[in-house]
């Protein structure tokens, strides 16, 4: 076959398994959701910080990577000089090496803020990608409760500030030394029984779902099954330690002092335990002094957190309110976001003991959440106005238009394509969904004006007209006007489609 006659390979475009493109009006919303987030956490005094998005693999910690698999729950490679290399997994692990790294020079509680794309080498599925944004807020070096309490008001405001109701939500808040304290009155201490602690958690967290019951049977030997026919095999503790834990788990959402009575009794004879009641108690009284004991805040035993690096009070933000899935049915967005009290963390890179605390929020699924909520506007976005080519040789004079346009805090843009083919020119900015467009010919430039032509208006009329010969003969939604009106025209279009200057699409 002559070398001429090879069929060049093309190459398949494609986005890799479990990520995702997005697109403006999607990113649009998102940035508008995390002004509101930062303006909250600022108003806490937090400060901004950055990390890269690239860390050395120990550094993130013990509880991400197998140290014999560098590439488990992690994307790892090595570098030049045979370093284990990893994208972050979250946002927590980095902000420790940071605090070590720059501790003498920190002020003391550090108190940070920071929002960027974390990694997960895992199967992707419905909802669940290998890349995604969080936003979390720390507190270093202050010890619990008042940092804890304090975390668990500003997610309650954080919510509010992006659009939940008062009422669609709960921040939930338990303690991890209650658990711990449970497991050690129950036989389940000790690194040997590290993956049956593991089991018992999992069984816990699906309380919501399955309720008491359900747990008490996940807790047992012989399992339970759902309502598909799908088993799920039991812990296989005894009657004495399951009683234990559903005393723990007898929760009141009307009463904290009530859920915390539960807890001394789930707790007793276990200093540990003891002692993350005692916390919890602490907790609620700041809460309440604060004002957020209206429901907002909520003690309550069932919250786990999955993290095995969370030492103290942690705490989870529940979405309350239903919508509807595309099946039609009944569905909760549960939980946007967590986190709790990691007190070993920051040790790891120089021995010191140093208490933190802190929250993640998953973007995304909080920002769905708006959307079922009609807090944002899923539709299109008004694109800028668009300044059209009649004449090539008269480009600089359509670049001033643009000008002042932009001047005047227009958003808008000069069509820089082939100008050949003036339909091609309004097609474009069909699809940029432009507001109105800007034509001037030579009969226009002679006379000092311009022709401006309302898209908007222009489609609704369209509607209504019959043939297409009508409607270039109408010429509907179209008005010539001098250059110097031109600016305050458009003004006029944009405000008469709700669209401040300024706010088509910026």
């Amino acid at each position: 076959m002559a070398r001429g006659d090879k069929k060049t390979q093309k190459l398949k475009a494609r986005v890799p398994r479990g990520f995702q493109d997005r697109e403006a009006d999607d990113l649009r919303v998102q940035t508008a959701m995390l002004a509101r987030i930062c303006e909250v956490f600022e108003l806490y005094g937090f400060e901004p910080v950055e990390t890269p998005q690239i860390e050395y693999t120990d550094a993130l910690g013990k509880f991400l990577p197998d140290q014999d698999r560098p590439n488990e729950g992690v994307f790892s490679f090595q570098d030049d000089d045979e370093q284990w290399l990893s994208l972050r997994y979250d946002l927590t692990a980095p902000l420790a090496r940071y605090v070590a790294q720059n501790f003498e020079t920190l002020p003391k509680p550090y108190r940070s803020y920071r929002f960027g794309t974390v990694y997960r080498n895992e199967k992707p599925g419905p909802g669940r990608f290998r890349q995604f944004l969080q936003f979390d807020a720390d507190t270093v070096g202050a010890p619990p409760p008042v940092a804890d309490a304090e975390m668990c008001m500003m997610m309650a405001d954080t919510l509010e500030a992006v659009g939940i109701p008062r009422g669609d939500y709960v921040i939930r808040v338990n303690n991890r030394k209650v658990l711990d304290g449970v497991m050690e009155a129950i036989g389940l201490s000790g690194d040997e029984n590290a993956g049956k602690r593991l089991q018992v958690m999992r069984a816990i967290d699906k309380l919501d779902r399955v309720g008491i019951n359900g747990v008490r049977q996940l807790l047992g030997s012989e399992g339970r099954t759902d309502e598909s026919g799908d088993h799920m095999p039991g812990v296989g503790l005894g009657e004495p330690a399951i009683e234990r834990l559903a005393l723990l788990l007898s929760r009141n959402e009307s009463s904290a002092l009530e859920n915390l009575h539960m807890m001394w009794g789930a707790v007793a004879g276990t200093e540990n335990g003891a002692e993350g009641v005692q916390i919890l108690d602490e907790i609620r009284e700041l809460i309440s002094a604060a004002g957020y004991n209206d429901g907002r805040v909520q003690i309550d035993p069932s919250v786990v957190r999955g993290l095995e690096y969370y030492t103290g009070p942690v705490y989870e933000a529940e979405l309350t309110f239903e919508t509807v899935n595309e099946k039609g049915e009944k569905a909760r967005y549960g939980s946007v976001a967590g986190g709790g009290r990691y007190d070993g963390l920051v040790a790891r890179f120089g021995g010191q003991q140093v208490p933190a605390t802190g929250f993640s929020i998953g973007v995304s699924r909080l920002q769905a959440a708006l959307t079922a909520l009609g807090k944002v506007d899923a539709g299109k976005t008004a694109g800028p106005v668009v300044v059209t080519v009649m004449d090539r040789d008269q480009i600089p004079v359509y670049q001033r238009l643009v000008t002042e346009l932009r001047t005047a805090g227009i958003r808008s843009e000069l069509f820089v394509g082939n100008p050949k083919q003036f339909g091609k020119q309004m097609q474009y900015a069909d699809r940029r969904g432009s507001p109105c467009v800007i034509i001037q010919g030579a009969d226009e430039r002679e006379n000092g004006t311009v022709q401006i032509k309302d898209l908007i208006e222009g489609a609704k009329i369209a509607a209504s007209i019959d043939s297409r010969e009508d409607y270039q003969a109408l010429r509907p939604a179209q008005e010539e006007v001098p250059v110097g009106e031109m600016v305050a025209k458009v003004g006029e279009i944009l405000a008469a489609h709700g669209l401040e200057p300024g706010e088509n699409g910026a």
